[in-house]
């Protein structure tokens, strides 16, 4: 072998994994995420205790806050750790609606974005092979329409926003479609759960005031009905009217 052969071997390796770097911190993340225990501190029961001196950082640091959130966000869904419900109800208690879809439809955005990316030119075929069967019954949407497909998919949420997430990379979607559908596709969700974690603030803080006193019921798990509130049903009862209306719009689209 060359000099020159075995200086572009060299340069062709380094390169190879430097493309793998982003996708093995990623994996690095969650792996230390399940090691640290977090998933499991990370309950409404855990968010109660720990409510007061949330709320007051918030207070006297709002706007590092809102970036911490977005931070937090983005973070979580590139890495796809699964705690994507959880994380946007306790970001809609801490923030209210609408700073709260705010926070959650740019840091979701952001990282599903990275996500493209690694799918797109860093891990084609790792994140092709996982998609399975998922990727033979999007292939089609997107050929006939990628911009209303996208918005289906993140609207209707029939697959893993995690899948979603990836797939169209894999299949070219072109980046501009994919971000822009992306972050108006996920409001109406986002809404919902910002809204439907807002109205728990009622509930969180009662609770927070007898922790404070270790007086019950803290330290009491919390039940559903502690949970099912006016928003939350409102909530869910409009996200479940939007996750139709694609299926509806399409129907009509075929009949016209």
């Amino acid at each position: 072998m060359t000099e020159l052969q075995h200086q572009t071997s060299s340069t062709s390796l380094s390169s190879k994994l430097k493309r793998w770097i982003p996708l093995v911190i990623l994996i690095a993340a969650l792996v230390a995420f399940f090691a640290s225990g977090l998933h499991e501190r990370l309950t409404l029961d855990e968010l109660a205790l720990r409510y007061g001196e949330l709320n007051a950082y918030i207070q006297d640091n709002f706007a590092l806050a809102i970036f911490v959130g977005i931070g937090l966000y983005i973070v979580t869904t590139a890495a796809s750790i699964p705690i994507a419900l959880l994380l946007s109800i306790s970001i809609g208690l801490m923030f209210g609606w609408a700073v709260g879809t705010l926070i959650i439809v740019v840091g979701a955005t952001l990282g599903a974005s990275i996500l493209y990316f690694i799918a797109k030119s860093l891990a084609h075929d790792f994140f092709a092979q996982r998609a399975g069967k998922f990727l033979n019954v999007m292939a089609k949407g997107f050929r006939e329409n990628a911009v209303s497909y996208m918005l289906f998919l993140r609207l209707a949420a029939i697959f893993p926003f995690s899948v979603v997430n990836v797939v169209p990379a894999v299949l070219g979607v072109s980046f501009p479609i994919y971000f822009w559908t992306t972050a108006i596709g996920i409001i109406p969700g986002t809404l919902a759960y910002a809204y439907a974690g807002e109205g728990l603030r009622s509930i969180i803080s009662e609770r927070a005031i007898a922790c404070a006193n270790n007086v019950a019921p803290c330290g009491e798990a919390f039940t559903a009905a502690d949970i099912v509130t006016k928003e939350m049903i409102i909530a869910f009862t409009l996200l479940a009217l939007v996750s139709l209306l694609p299926i509806v719009l399409q129907k009509f689209a075929k009949k016209s």
